[in-house]
């Protein structure tokens, strides 16, 4: 059976897309604000609280590239289920452990939770996959902005989900596992009730009706021919850059407040603004994408995190702190959105899964490296020296599009 374009059909994916994102990350979310408490209590030492998010992290890193493989051979609406699958199995055995106060396995089932994040954050690929070229960044714009409601909602799961598992008789730290095994399982249902036709097919069928220049026919490229296209090595920094900034900057400000004294409200105030930034904005930042374009755009991404980066440790003032914080996570929000756009739009749908897996691959690798190297940096250079780094690295892309921008420029001028 042949499938065609519709509007109808890209809404109803992008709407269906976005529910299961939010079920997801709300999952996920809940569950990391219990994780450093239960790695603490089950292994019984304190240094170890930090190894399941280590292996969640590890987990979806380890799972992209694999996931985007599978999704092009079975399609994205399986590999989707499947993804969502192994969350709800990691969730149960994470739970299980919990009760059954074992350490290996409560950290066996977060890594499969893990696996299941490096297929459910290629939503927003999945997204762009059913969508005309010119509204790609507003469909991913729209699956990135499911991070809010995952934010809000996770964290408020957290008490209501331990009461009623103390009142079952259980671990309360347990609760949480078990209802993200919920979430996980209503959003598989959605997916494969809804995300119909496949997007990958979707995909295909834009692409014959608006062929772009690509691969020779009848042959895919590899990553390495890939990135050797100045517009997807320009996509790949902006999305690397952009995560490794918002990490180094973001995963250790609260430990800065509190080394001067902050207390825990001005530090939720200040992951609050980081959030907003991050998440809250992206109903604006992508339709703006597609308008300017995804280079402008990547460049602006860059400047706000540059901006952000160097104002974060002028003052100890909250507001102050907060803005900075906003400022890094909007830049990251731009980054991110444009970036993979650029990657979407230059890839034939027979590359999409492989490629983008592999990209997330390299995202997820680069942020847990630089979550592990920014406590290492606080302690040896300070959090102002580690911001300027920050500032340094988030330059890269804009020193990219200049290059980019000259070679282009001498090559009009030889051809004139």
């Amino acid at each position: 059976m042949s499938v065609a374009y519709s509007t109808s059909a890209s809404r109803r994916i992008t709407w269906t897309l976005f529910v299961t994102q939010s079920l997801a990350l709300a999952a996920v979310i809940a569950n990391s604000a219990v994780n450093p408490i239960i790695g603490a209590t089950l292994s019984g030492q304190d240094a170890l609280a930090g190894l399941p998010s280590t292996l969640m992290l590890i987990g979806a890193a380890s799972a992209a590239y694999p996931a985007g493989r599978l999704m092009e051979r079975i399609g994205r609406r399986g590999g989707l289920a499947l993804g969502f699958l192994s969350g709800l199995v990691g969730m149960l055995i994470a739970g299980g452990s919990v009760i059954a106060h074992s350490f290996p396995g409560f950290l066996f089932g977060l890594l499969m939770v893990g696996g299941a994040r490096g297929a459910f954050d290629q939503s927003r690929y999945v997204a762009a996959d059913a969508q005309l070229p010119e509204r790609r960044a507003k469909a991913i714009s729209t699956i990135v902005f499911a991070g809010t409601i995952g934010a809000i909602a996770g964290p408020s799961l957290v008490a209501p989900i331990g009461v009623i598992a103390e009142r079952m008789g259980v671990d309360p730290l347990s609760g949480t596992m078990f209802s993200g095994a919920a979430l996980f399982g209503l959003a598989g249902v959605l997916i494969m009730v809804f995300l119909r036709p496949d997007p990958r097919d979707i995909g295909r069928a834009i692409a014959a009706a608006f062929p772009q220049p690509g691969p020779i026919a009848g042959r895919l490229r590899s990553l390495h021919e890939i990135l050797r296209l100045p517009a997807a090595r320009l996509a790949l920094v902006a999305l690397v850059f952009g995560q490794v900034v918002m990490v180094l900057v973001m995963s250790v400000v609260s430990l800065h407040m509190h080394n001067h004294q902050h207390g825990l409200g001005d530090v939720s105030l200040v992951i609050m603004a980081h959030t907003l930034g991050m998440y809250g904005l992206s109903v604006v930042t992508g339709p703006l994408v597609d308008r300017i374009g995804r280079k402008p755009a990547i460049a602006v991404g860059a400047g706000l995190l540059i901006v952000g980066s160097i104002l974060a440790p002028t003052s100890l003032m909250t507001v102050w702190i907060a803005l900075a914080q906003f400022l890094v996570g909007l830049g990251w929000n731009v980054c991110y959105i444009a970036g993979s756009a650029l990657m979407s739009d230059i890839l034939a749908p027979a590359e999409r899964g492989q490629i983008q897996g592999a990209t997330d691959l390299i995202v997820n690798t680069v942020s847990a490296t630089s979550s592990l190297g920014s406590g290492v940096m606080l302690a040896t250079l300070g959090f102002g020296a580690m911001c300027v780094f920050g500032a340094i690295l988030a330059a890269v892309p804009l020193a990219l599009l200049a290059g980019q921008g000259l070679a282009q420029a001498r090559l009009s001028a030889r051809q004139a």
